[in-house]
């Protein structure tokens, strides 16, 4: 069976060999995520395994490159681990002398400044939580929350509501970008982010072919939302980084209301983060986590991540097949029930999208049996992939970096072809696609859509209802 929204994977050691990839990818992956935060000295490897495969599975695959960003975290500790036990003193400091037991380098003055009494400091995603004590010029005093608190060498360092503003690529992530470059990356995906500044920066470094992919991850993003959907190619909800800046109980509603305004503005949207946690160790999911990805789905989203599930975790093949079923279930029942779904797409400020809409309303009738969708740019692919049409959408696009690019959107089958030079060139091109497709028959149709002039449109601006044989 197949389904409509689309998986994203984490490359690491758990999947490095190409069996595995081949694995993940018959299996549903239509994306792989390269974490920069890691070590990528073996990346060209796996790169090339991907890009080979792709050719032998004859499915289009995207790559995202996320970045870094600036995350605030400590400094090194003694022999890479020190135990801090509950309810001892401990110290974040500016001196960067080796943390122990008792204290630890925090290289942020501004941080020690902004920092006042009671609040809750984070350390490690969230795993272990200081209160502060008192505080002076260079240093914070806390007291230990957590049980059996293990702090390693630069975890991350957390206190909600307080941040440094972050409005310019750090050095690393330039230098990734002219990597993710060079090995063919689609995506870029930009971390921390808090406006629009860091889009239009990374715009400037990458090639038109590539998308830049906004994760959501702080309150002061959520402020500036609509600009940053908006400038955005496509937006994920990081919930987990989220969830430690305004709250676990937050983040449902974040998640509905983000999911609603990328439907609304036509910009695909990832849930990411934990969505099968469970799975890094254990060979079968919770109920909440199956309930989590069907959630997502409902809401609309386009795509969900596997973390730390696909990269380190000991079942990888066994998480994407419960992500797999759990998707083409829900979208059963999301089919079986679309009254219920259909969502609202925002016309006012930009007409060409009602034409797209009438795409959607056409392919409606049963007799209706795919949309063939002419795409350069890739524009026209992710209108019509926004409006959420019943039947499959097969876009073509000269360029194999959009066509890859493609391959993320909610429902898309990616094919490049030659360019479309008029209209005997694509009802040509058509044909072909048709001839291949089983699940399409004589006398059934297919709705063709693109914009006009071929090769140079600046929106979609054509449908044509063509009956098969004809």
């Amino acid at each position: 069976m197949e389904k409509k929204a689309k998986i994203i994977a984490t490359i690491g050691p758990a999947i490095s060999s190409s069996s595995q990839i081949l694995k993940l990818i018959k299996l549903g992956v239509d994306a792989f995520r390269i974490n920069f935060s890691h070590e990528t000295k073996e990346l060209r490897k796996i790169i090339n395994k991907i890009r080979k495969l792709e050719k032998k599975t004859k499915k289009k695959i995207s790559l995202i490159a996320d970045l870094q960003g600036i995350k605030l975290r400590i400094g090194r500790v003694e022999n890479n681990l020190v135990f801090v036990k509950k309810n001892n003193r401990f110290i974040f400091d500016l001196s960067k002398k080796e943390g122990n037991s008792l204290r630890v380098n925090l290289p942020y003055p501004l941080i020690i400044k902004k920092i006042k009494k009671n609040n809750i400091i984070l350390i490690d995603d969230g795993k272990f939580a200081f209160k502060v004590i008192k505080k002076s010029i260079n240093s914070i005093t806390t007291k230990c929350l957590s049980q059996n608190c293990k702090l390693s060498s630069n975890k991350s360092f957390h206190v909600s509501r307080i941040s440094l503003p972050f409005n310019n690529l750090t050095a690393k992530d330039k230098k990734d970008i002219k990597i993710a470059k060079a090995i063919g990356c689609n995506w870029i995906a930009l971390s921390y982010l808090q406006n629009t500044k860091l889009i239009y920066q990374t715009r400037k470094l990458i090639t038109k072919d590539m998308g830049i992919i906004s994760k959501i991850e702080n309150r002061v993003a959520l402020n500036n939302i609509d600009e940053i959907i908006k400038a955005s190619d496509a937006v994920m909800i990081a919930r987990g980084d989220l969830a430690l800046d305004i709250g676990h109980s937050e983040v449902p509603k974040i998640q509905l209301s983000l999911i609603k305004k990328c439907n609304r503005f036509s910009k695909s949207v990832i849930v990411a983060t934990q969505m099968l946690e469970s799975m890094i160790e254990n060979y079968t999911p919770t109920r909440a986590e199956i309930n989590d990805i069907a959630t997502a789905i409902f809401q609309g989203a386009d795509t969900v991540m596997l973390s730390a599930e696909t990269a380190v975790g000991r079942y990888p093949i066994q998480s994407v097949k419960t992500m797999f079923k759990t998707i083409v279930s829900t979208e059963k029942y999301k089919r079986e029930h679309i009254e219920d779904f259909k969502n609202s797409i925002e016309t006012k400020t930009d007409p060409f999208k009602s034409i797209v809409l009438s795409v959607k309303d056409l392919a409606y009738n049963p007799s209706v049996k795919a949309i063939i969708a002419f795409s350069n740019s890739g524009k026209t692919a992710k209108l019509v992939s926004a409006v959420r049409p019943s039947v499959k959408i097969i876009t073509i696009s000269p360029n194999i970096n959009i066509s890859r690019q493609m391959s993320l959107l909610w429902g898309v089958q990616s094919i490049k072809s030659k360019d479309a030079r008029g209209w005997k060139d694509m009802m040509n091109i058509s044909r072909q696609i048709i001839k291949k497709d089983k699940s399409i028959k004589k006398n059934d149709f297919v709705i063709i859509t693109a914009g006009l002039p071929f090769g140079n449109a600046a929106m979609t601006n054509m449908i044509r209802l063509y009956k098969v044989g004809s």
